[in-house]
């Protein structure tokens, strides 16, 4: 099996692919500085209001990179302010906490907004898109595994430890259920198969009518401080919808 082989979806990474992940995503975050001048170059934003979910075990400072290109295109982005991505503990048991949030921003923004989620912020920013459809524009997942199985994962035994969810239990599993419908706007799932801690190919659902799902060679850790992954959620913005 080469690193480009699918892996079945109810599988795990292999722990090789998956010890390689932080020379990976220091590689990827030191291109940044080398990549000024193409990710300049990427189409102008709109105004809207982004709001930016980090991946599990991070804060809002895991997504300084990203917002701050956002802006310096033409965008509003904004932090989620819930601290670090706990799972429920952070946004609520039913995401109350996390609707307020996109609440406060649409109407700062005057309308619907894009969410921009990272790994498990992903999967919890299609699970706001399902829920409160007036207040999403679109969305933007970044090696988010909202496809497949927990299991199919490095870090599932962590997700429970951190999180106090248990991925058996009834409402766990049927909130997954709920994430993995296909959503009532546009959006993008940007995708790696070379992903070390999710199986790539749970970050995706190829037949899912809306969303535009695009592969990339990068780590998971880090990803959304990858330069080709800047340039990449850039231009899905700017040509939402044209599908």
């Amino acid at each position: 099996m080469t690193a480009l082989s699918p892996i079945p979806r109810d599988m795990a990474p292999p722990r090789a692919r998956m010890w390689g992940e932080w020379p990976r995503a220091a590689f990827g975050i030191g291109r940044l500085a080398l990549a000024g001048k193409r990710l300049a170059e990427a189409p102008r934003g709109d105004g809207r209001g982004v709001l930016v979910l980090p991946g599990m075990f991070n804060g809002d400072l895991s997504n300084v990179a990203l917002r701050r290109y956002l802006d310096t295109l033409g965008y509003r982005s904004y932090r989620w302010e819930l601290g670090r991505n706990c799972g429920t503990r952070a946004i609520g048991m039913d995401g109350e906490r996390l609707v307020e949030r996109i609440e406060r921003v649409a109407q700062e923004t005057g309308g619907p907004i894009t969410l921009i989620g990272i790994s498990l912020g992903g999967i919890m920013a299609r699970l706001m898109a399902h829920r409160r459809p007036d207040l999403v524009r679109s969305v933007v997942t970044i090696v988010s595994p909202y496809a497949g199985p927990a299991t199919a994962t490095n870090v599932w035994r962590s997700f429970e430890w951190y999180t106090g969810q248990k991925i058996s239990d009834p409402a766990v599993i049927a909130m997954a259920e709920e994430v993995a419908r296909p959503l009532p706007c546009p959006s993008t799932a940007i995708w790696s198969p070379t992903d070390g801690l999710v199986n790539g190919w749970n970050c995706h659902c190829e037949d899912e009518v809306g969303c535009r799902a695009i592969r990339i060679d990068t780590s998971h850790v880090g990803a959304q401080m990858n330069p080709d992954v800047l340039r990449i959620v850039a231009e899905a913005l700017a040509t939402e919808g044209q599908d």
